[in-house]
């Protein structure tokens, strides 16, 4: 069975990372931007990841950072992975000695394959919507068919996706995982662990109507 990745971003507290890890998904994102409403400092962090059970794993998230900054919190905070979600360049983003990826904020015009290579030494390349002065997190969702068919790199596909979505979204795109924050709260930061499960069951009937759709061709 095709079986998607599960991303939920945006983790502000202990209880939120313990209800995405009994849904069954399969990783956490921590945001470290000031200018987010989900915004975590260095001692939450660390008690998220804390509660954090075997094979869930967590991704800090930056934008823009400074590198003192990003080692500062990779020091103090055992994350798995770093999303870099600014204008970072790929030799900054390679720095840090921890597996990264690089986030695009999709628009029309927008060279995919061309940013793919440029940061091909990244694990994944996430596609998020594209908002003039805003990083992520808008809730927005882009024009799927932008999204290449094939590129060298793993796609996470993030931007405005929910349990009522999701499923239009793995059969257009066939992402790697998917990424939600938003899309399964109840108040910005605050994670509702009801939508997350729904989120994620909606994801595993959608892999299910993937491989079913491509037994039937």
């Amino acid at each position: 069975m095709v079986y998607t990745r599960i991303k939920i971003c945006g983790i502000t507290r202990p209880e939120d990372a313990r209800a995405v890890a009994d849904s069954g998904a399969d990783a956490i994102g921590l945001v470290f931007y000031s200018r987010s409403p989900r915004v975590v400092d260095i001692d939450r962090a660390a008690e998220i990841v804390a509660a954090l059970p075997p094979f869930v794993s967590s991704v800090a998230l930056f934008v823009d950072a400074s590198a003192d900054h990003i080692e500062r919190v990779l020091r103090d905070v055992p994350v798995d992975m770093i999303q870099f979600h600014g204008e970072e360049p790929p030799g900054f983003c390679r720095q840090f000695g921890r597996p990264w990826m690089k986030a695009l904020r999709v628009r029309p015009g927008l060279d995919i394959p061309s940013l793919c290579e440029q940061y091909a030494e990244g694990r994944a390349i996430l596609l998020d919507a594209w908002k003039d002065g805003v990083p992520g997190g808008t809730g927005l969702q882009f024009d799927w068919a932008l999204a290449p068919d094939a590129l060298g790199l793993p796609v996470v596909l993030a931007g405005g996706i929910n349990e009522h979505n999701v499923a239009r979204a793995v059969a257009t795109v066939c992402p790697y995982a998917v990424d939600v924050s938003g899309g399964v709260e109840s108040s910005p930061g605050i994670k509702d662990a009801v939508k997350i499960a729904d989120f994620v069951a909606a994801v595993r009937a959608a892999d299910q109507g993937v491989k079913i759709n491509a037994d039937d061709k």
